[in-house]
């Protein structure tokens, strides 16, 4: 009689055990240096166990989420391993957002337990009323913490430092995070990562980054985006590394950091780059340590990388988005034959060019880019309609336009049809162009990005007023500041009598751009 085989184990594998067996491997060995103040893999660990048990003791089961408003600190990267650890998901929420935009996303996927910086307590205290957050699980993490939060510090007291203890199996398809991206319906997108998904965006991070335990990084991108977090720190944490944590960008500061710890490896924004330029002389810091320079999300000019070449630093690029992380990655290398080249795709996942009929083209043949293997979101957060529209037959449409060249090599073209890239920031036009539309005064508008000098672009609005409306450019700013974050609000401000568009009524914006 044939025995009976049992099904394979399933993969245990959970992004937290990172820190604990770094802790237990080099206890010693620091793991973030922030403030100027080192933190070592065995007093991150404790943190995190610490935490883990407060949350389980709260009653946070596997599934929830846990809603994180804080600046770089090491208090994020806390959260983000007990979440991690016990299962639970983790939220993070950009801090430039509006009252209403943080409410919808708290809606959006019922989050009921919040950990915010004191600084945004007014912030908090406004939507107290319109959002899930249970009663005694909002967490202020330094001053001030109001009446109504538990101080981080007190909530983690008393708990021990050991390995939580889960009452079910850990599984690598798990979801643990869920990081939001606005999109072209006006809404904003709750993109949902699985451990597995995670441990596949490292590994590809690290054939590029060549990281072992005497590797360091300067982190200055907010760490709620995936440059920040993914594509950053997690690689150096993985391999052991060090964090040099910058709680904000300063050109001065980044530069001093990189030459007072002898970091390795160089990655920040193109408009980051362009500010290193305008304001510093690069010739009074000590750069030698830096074996790569890397940039990566958004468009990056041609001019910019000569500019640094002529200075002796190969920057070479990355692409990716939000749902998949990195998706090409230009080895340095090809940094100056392949100059403008978003690299080849990463090791765990393919790339193509298609036509309008998912038809794979030639080289050098302008077509959209799709992506497929384990680095991809698993879906959108209670949007299955919209998941399918994205991922089809195992292929995620990433609405970026592209092409590929003889070698291989991927060049990006033109960004999603609408969105523009203002400081490093995603903006897609349809989100501002539903809050101006609540306004009394304005019969029509379209918003479209236009070159500035500064930020790289900045939100142009076309705004079509109402019969009798006096509308100013200034009140139609202070309208959108109050209910956006500040850097979705346009800049410039244009009144017409009417909107070109198309016989099925569509407003043509390529015509706004002439």
């Amino acid at each position: 009689m044939k025995a009976k085989t049992s099904p394979p184990p399933r993969l245990k594998l959970n992004i937290a055990d990172w820190i604990r067996k770094w802790a237990m491997i080099l206890p010693e060995k620091v793991a973030f240096v922030y403030n100027d103040a080192p933190v070592t893999y065995r007093a991150l660990n404790n943190r995190i166990n610490q935490l883990g048990n407060a949350l389980l003791d709260l009653g946070i089961q596997k599934g929830e989420r846990v809603g994180v408003l804080l600046t770089n600190c090491i208090e994020f990267f806390e959260v983000f391993f007990a979440c991690s650890k016990i299962e639970a998901i983790f939220v993070p929420l950009n801090f430039r957002l509006a009252g209403p935009e943080i409410a919808y996303i708290l809606n959006d996927c019922t989050t009921e337990t919040l950990f915010f910086s004191g600084e945004f307590t007014d912030r908090i205290a406004a939507t107290k009323g319109e959002i899930p957050v249970k009663t005694g699980r909002y967490i202020a993490v330094g001053d001030p913490s109001p009446a109504w939060a538990e101080d981080y510090e007190t909530f983690l007291s008393g708990h021990p430092s050991r390995e939580p203890e889960i009452p079910y199996e850990k599984n690598v398809e798990s979801p643990h995070i869920i990081m939001y991206t606005s999109g072209t319906t006006g809404f904003p997108k709750g993109a949902v990562f699985t451990q597995r998904k995670t441990f596949f965006n490292i590994l590809n991070a690290n054939i590029y980054y060549h990281v072992t335990p005497d590797d360091k990084i300067v982190v200055s991108r907010p760490l709620f985006h995936s440059g920040g977090l993914l594509v950053d720190s997690l690689p150096f944490l993985y391999k052991g590394g060090t964090v040099i944590l910058k709680r904000r960008f300063d050109p001065e500061e980044l530069l001093e950091a990189v030459q007072r710890y002898r970091a390795t490896v160089f990655e920040t924004s193109a408009t980051m780059y362009r500010f290193i330029l305008d304001r510093c002389d690069l010739g009074r810091y000590d750069l030698s340590s830096v074996k790569l320079y890397y940039t990566g999300g958004e468009v990056v000019p041609l001019p910019l990388l000569k500019a640094y070449g002529e200075r002796g630093i190969v920057i070479t690029q990355l692409f990716g988005q939000t749902e998949t992380s990195t998706v090409t990655w230009l080895p340095a290398r090809y940094g100056l034959e392949k100059m403008g080249s978003v690299g080849l795709p990463v090791f765990h996942g393919e790339v193509r060019i298609v036509d309008e009929a998912g038809i794979e083209v030639p080289a050098n043949r302008v077509g959209e880019v799709i992506v497929s293997g384990p680095i991809l979101m698993s879906g959108y957060w209670g949007h299955p309609e919209l998941t399918a529209q994205t991922i089809r037959n195992g292929w995620l449409h990433t609405g970026d336009m592209g092409r590929r060249d003889e070698d291989g090599f991927f060049y990006i073209l033109d960004r999603r049809k609408n969105m523009y890239i203002s400081g490093g920031e995603n903006v897609y036009p349809a989100e501002v162009e539903k809050v101006l539309y609540e306004h009394d005064g304005v019969k029509e508008v379209a918003i479209i990005g236009v070159p500035d000098a500064k930020w790289g672009e900045v939100g142009k609005a076309f705004v079509v007023p109402k019969v009798g409306a006096h509308l100013t450019a200034e009140e139609l700013i202070r309208w959108c500041t109050a209910r956006v974050a500040k850097y979705k609000v346009p800049k410039q401000i244009a009144f017409v009598a009417s909107l070109p568009k198309n016989a099925a009524g569509k407003v043509m914006k390529h015509r706004l751009r002439t």
